[in-house]
């Protein structure tokens, strides 16, 4: 596990518009370190993020980006920790291994972008991974879902400045709840959390952000078929999630959700 703190405690000027002053505080702030992904011990990718549930991360973006075909064909990963930041040094499956370096890119780190560091246009765009599972729930139960994972964000209640992806089944109950700083990892994380479980997914992810191209993207290869958003969806997105068949919803709340494609997955009341 890492020893690196999820938080940092630092002396800030706080300003008071109702008393008109200033008076020296203290904040808890999110920690952001680099994070290698090392595989069969070659390096891939170096993310930004939050030093939380890195077993997780490291499965759930090897299946998110198509690295891996199944949890199976990752056969152990170690945490390793410098001063700089953490390495993950995944062994995988020979074949999986020889896929990757055929397509190797050389990404940096992606808090806001998602793309930074791909070698050419073909490599920006992962292959349409088709939904192959289907469900049905309601628009209330995705409304409350809102609710709910505010109730589980730790790292947000003390800092205000991590993003959550979570998993609903389709009766709406709670699976799992993952937290980053990036938003592309906290769903990574929840990805590789539900696989290494052997969760069902047949149910619907709820993030606390926007729905990027890779969002969508990342969801329909986890062949989870309902992605709901808290803010609004991309033209790319959209487009994207028309085309694999997954149901994307945008600017969720408690009583107001907007479909964009396959309502047919949607009811409005139990």
């Amino acid at each position: 596990m890492s020893e690196f703190p999820l938080t940092a405690e630092l002396d800030v000027t706080r300003y008071s518009w109702s008393g008109s002053e200033l008076s020296a505080q203290s904040d808890q702030v999110i920690v952001e370190v680099p994070v290698a992904l090392v595989y069969n011990g070659i390096s891939h990718v170096v993310m930004m993020m939050t030093p939380l549930d890195l077993e997780d991360f490291a499965l759930g973006f090897s299946l998110s980006e198509q690295i891996l075909q199944s949890p199976d064909q990752l056969y152990d990963i170690q945490v390793v920790q410098s001063e700089r930041g953490l390495e993950l040094q995944l062994r995988i499956d020979g074949e999986a291994f020889d896929l990757l370096k055929a397509r190797r890119r050389n990404l940096i780190g992606r808090t806001g972008c998602g793309l930074c560091g791909a070698e050419s246009l073909e490599q920006a765009l992962l292959p349409i991974r088709p939904v192959t599972v289907d469900c049905s729930t309601t628009l209330d139960h995705i409304g409350q879902g809102v609710i709910e994972i505010a109730a589980h964000q730790k790292v947000r209640a003390s800092t205000g400045s991590a993003h959550a992806a979570a998993f609903f089944a389709a009766d709406g109950s709670l699976v799992a709840v993952r937290e980053d700083v990036g938003r592309h990892n906290a769903l990574d994380k929840l990805v590789g959390a539900m696989a290494r479980a052997g969760v069902d997914t047949r149910g619907y992810a709820l993030v606390s952000s926007r729905a990027s191209y890779e969002m969508v993207a990342k969801t329909a290869a986890a062949n989870i078929p309902i992605l709901a958003a808290v803010s609004a969806p991309t033209a790319l997105a959209i487009d994207y999630a028309q085309a694999s068949g997954l149901t994307l919803l945008g600017h969720v709340q408690p009583q107001r959700q907007q479909i964009y494609t396959h309502p047919e997955r949607l009811r409005a009341t139990p």
